[in-house]
């Protein structure tokens, strides 16, 4: 394996921006309070990151991770997370051993 250089500097990159926005927010929030529309767009952050992340794996990559997509849903919507989590991954694995 090697090790383009190309690539090491997009990873290191990456990296350097990610380590910036978290050490730069806890500064942010050290000297500022957010509040109203700040407040509330900062709380649903999370949410819209992971959809971000989840939604375009779970629609391309085939029908076992669209099927466990939609099982982690449903299974949210009732149970603690880390069960949810825990359905969906043995969902995925069930169904790429089946399909």
């Amino acid at each position: 394996m090697t090790l383009d250089p190309v690539h090491l500097i997009t990873l290191l990159g990456m990296a350097a921006v990610t380590l910036l926005f978290r050490v730069g927010g806890y500064v942010l929030v050290r000297y500022v309070t957010p509040r109203g529309r700040v407040k509330v767009a900062m709380e649903a952050m999370p949410a819209a990151v992971l959809t971000a992340l989840v939604v375009p794996m779970a629609l391309t990559t085939g029908i076992a991770e669209t099927l466990a997509a939609l099982v982690t849903v449903l299974a949210v919507l009732r149970l603690p997370l880390i069960v949810a989590v825990c359905l969906g991954t043995g969902t995925v694995v069930l169904f790429r051993t089946i399909i």
